[in-house]
């Protein structure tokens, strides 16, 4: 039951707009996309870099995961937000915002790839 102390020290999962999570992760976001349906911005904070997006319905979220799994990362989620970076930039945040912690695919390191052509990507591509 070793891990069962551990859950106890992540932080119920933060809910808010990004600006309100993004000063819970001490962070001062540099937004790129500010639409109804995305907010999206660049985060730096003293464990790394990382990007952390608000979304305007949990369909639209869970949508931009999928989508954005096939590149990779690990993906902090709450409720209408993902936080992306490297492993240890989202452990950190996890222990400020809480969330659920979710791996990217690891297709084909160091190849380019073809990007959907793999089984199981059918689908991905939007035109």
């Amino acid at each position: 039951m070793a891990g069962c102390s551990e859950d106890h020290r992540t932080p119920k999962t933060a809910t808010g707009t990004l600006e309100q999570l993004a000063a819970q992760a001490e962070c001062t976001p540099e937004i790129a996309t500010d639409a109804a349906e995305l907010k999206q911005a660049n985060c730096t904070t003293q464990d790394g870099r990382y990007v952390l997006a608000t979304f305007a319905t949990d369909r639209g979220q869970r949508e931009w995961i999928n989508g954005a799994k096939d590149y990779g990362g690990t993906y902090l989620v709450g409720r209408k937000w993902v936080a992306v970076g490297e492993g240890k930039v989202v452990t950190a945040l996890r222990g400020r915002l809480g969330g659920t912690v979710e791996e990217g695919s690891q297709h084909h390191s160091g190849s380019s790839g073809s990007g959907g052509s793999e089984p199981g990507h059918s689908g991905h591509r939007t035109s």
